[in-house]
């Protein structure tokens, strides 16, 4: 069986989608902008794939950037499934939208192409709910069928980044894919517990709540999946036939969240270790709380999430 390609090998999903196919016995090729880190990572991913009783003897690195060329064609090269995770996720937004727009649309387009050359039979796009639901809509309540128009007024530079890349890769699909399919996973908000060191991405807001550094609790309401869960859909969005051409949204079941329902969760379930999280939050109207549906998820690829407050209290621990 040929190797399973996965971009973004060193991040968040990266890391946990990897995990999750050697378990299954599949030989991994894993992109990462340079290999300097390869022994740390193989370390990492050697913890958490034994704890599932197998190794990472089937795992290559290979180096590869989305912002160039070189490196993609071989990166690619006899690989039938091609997971791309990888993409730019700012930590602060940048002042001009297109520090962020044009790699997160290049970069897509680059693997794209790169994985119709080499004959790959289906890319598994990592897109988010950013490219979903953040163009306002009476009733907030959202499926696979709505998009962001980035042209939204007031619209960050990353969610309009991920809704101009995703559709950037249905329209080169749509046009020239030749014989590759594709099919996208639309994630809220991930959490759940980090295969490496560092805090990144969600995980970093739990770590300021439980730090103190976030006094007061931001007035957002967003959904929330947990990591395992996002690598769990991105192989059953890999194998299932009847995927192919569709948007996945992937999010917990039940209602969204609040920053502040983070925190009274961390609390009842951490006692004395969630003393510092915030008790009260920022001043201003209450915004909408999106409702979110995973029933395509669920019903056609057989996807069943954790709970949101399992994956919170998971984060919490792992940090």
């Amino acid at each position: 069986m040929s190797p399973v390609l996965v971009t973004g090998g060193s991040g968040y999903v990266g890391t946990h989608l990897i995990a999750a196919l050697l378990r299954a016995g599949r030989s991994v090729r894993a992109t990462v902008r340079s290999t300097a880190r390869e022994a740390a990572l193989r370390a990492a991913l050697r913890a958490a794939v034994r704890r599932g009783g197998a190794d990472d003897a089937r795992l290559e690195f290979v180096a590869a950037d989305l912002s160039a060329d070189g490196g993609w064609a071989a990166a690619v090269a006899g690989c039938e499934e091609v997971h791309h995770v990888a993409s730019p996720i700012p930590v602060v937004q940048p002042d001009d939208p297109d520090e962020l727009i044009v790699p997160a649309r290049e970069g897509t387009l680059r693997v794209l192409r790169a994985a119709r050359d080499a004959g790959a039979r289906r890319v598994v796009l990592t897109s988010s709910f950013a490219a979903v639901g953040y163009t306002p809509k009476p009733g907030a309540e959202f499926t696979e069928a709505d998009w962001t128009e980035p042209d939204t007024p007031g619209l960050a530079p990353y969610p309009r980044s991920k809704a101009i890349a995703e559709r950037a890769a249905w329209d080169l699909m749509e046009r020239e894919g030749g014989g590759t399919e594709l099919v996208v996973v639309n994630p809220t908000a991930i959490f759940g517990p980090a295969l490496t060191a560092e805090a990144r991405s969600s995980t970093q807001l739990i770590k300021a709540m439980l730090d103190g550094t976030m006094s007061v609790a931001p007035r957002q309401r967003f959904g929330v999946v947990d990591v395992r869960d996002v690598a769990d859909l991105h192989i059953r969005a890999m194998a299932a036939p009847e995927a192919a051409g569709k948007r996945f949204l992937a999010v917990a079941d039940g209602p969204a969240l609040s920053f502040l329902e983070v925190a009274g969760i961390l609390r009842r379930r951490l006692g004395p270790l969630a003393a510092r999280v915030p008790t009260r939050e920022a001043p201003g109207d209450e915004p909408p709380r999106p409702i979110i549906h995973n029933d395509r998820a669920r019903d056609e690829l057989g996807w069943h999430p954790r709970p949101a407050e399992t994956t919170i209290v998971d984060t919490a621990e792992s940090l």
